[in-house]
């Protein structure tokens, strides 16, 4: 099996991190809206993972307003933990719910659809004793994904790696465990829908919390796929400047201010060889200095409050 090979950082905070923190429990959360033809090979699956386990676990299922009798299916399941939304209120949504209601300070998260390898969480488990939080780094041919949200998917994922100064295999595989009373400290701000694990990696990255990727299979999913190309996208641009500004302004803003800035000395070198100041020239210094003494005051109110 491929190994995915850190970059300096990671393996630098990796090192770092308290061998000693080994789990006392574990919480498996799964978000399930309208999965009735996967969620029950995926329920017996994780169980099978889990039953010889060296630590007490619990099984969480959010049905997010099914409508397919998926809900009927999970109420007669006595492993599991059940809770329901009335209404869909989104994939973050359910993944919110149960980590509200986790018993456990170690909780991981699977889709229902059948795409990730379950049987591997108690390699994740170990390895959450060394860090804040394990990703599933999807890699093979299923993890690849249509050319229409291939090129958006990189432009995206580089601009987050840039954001964070960090390497990021997988920027929202929806495999992973981390620990409760980390992402507590996130919860208001992570978002109802899918971009809930997208937030989660670069909240994480940009506060210092030790992340590890870890490769895995990832598999065809069972039923439809509920990711909408256009409009998801747009929402991931969206959703990575308004986590960028609350987590690492200079980074957001100061490149912007550049921009401006360099302008207004290519509009004043023009305004001094023709003699005639400009008011375009004014407006783009103005614009920079702003844009410069928000992004500082934003970077020193981001470091106050952390």
């Amino acid at each position: 099996m491929a190994h995915w090979t850190p970059g300096p950082f990671e393996t630098l905070e990796y090192d770092r991190a308290d061998s000693a923190r080994r789990p006392t429990g574990l919480t498996v959360i799964v978000p399930c809206f309208n999965e009735r033809q996967a969620i029950e090979s995926t329920l017996d699956l994780l169980a099978d993972t889990l039953r010889d386990a060296e630590l007490p676990w619990e099984i969480i299922v959010v049905d997010d307003g099914s409508t397919d009798g998926s809900g009927e299916l999970l109420r007669n399941r006595s492993e599991i933990r059940l809770l329901r939304h009335r209404v869909n209120r989104g994939y973050g949504a359910s993944l919110k719910s149960g980590i509200r209601h986790a018993r456990h300070e170690l909780v991981a998260i699977v889709d229902a659809d059948g795409t990730y390898p379950i049987s591997r969480l108690p390699e994740f488990i170990t390895l959450a004793e060394h860090a804040d939080m394990i990703v599933g780094a999807r890699v093979g041919s299923a993890a690849k994904h249509p050319t229409l949200r291939r090129l958006p998917k990189w432009v995206l994922n580089h601009f987050a790696q840039w954001m964070t100064r960090q390497p990021i295999p997988d920027l929202n595989s929806g495999m992973r465990v981390f620990r409760k009373s980390v992402v507590e400290r996130f919860l208001n701000i992570l978002p109802d829908g899918f971009s809930f694990t997208t937030t989660i990696t670069l909240a994480m990255l940009t506060n210092n919390y030790v992340v590890h990727y870890e490769p895995i299979a990832y598999h065809p999913r069972v039923g439809r796929s509920k990711i909408r190309p256009i409009r998801d996208t747009l929402r991931f641009v969206q959703l990575i400047l308004r986590t960028g500004m609350y987590f690492a302004p200079l980074r957001v803003f100061l490149p912007v201010a550049t921009v401006f800035f360099l302008g207004f000395l290519v509009t004043l070198s023009l305004d001094v060889y023709h003699g005639n100041l400009n008011e375009r020239t004014l407006l783009l210094l103005v614009a920079a200095t702003q844009l410069g003494m928000f992004a500082l005051l934003a970077d020193m109110i981001d470091k106050r409050s952390g």
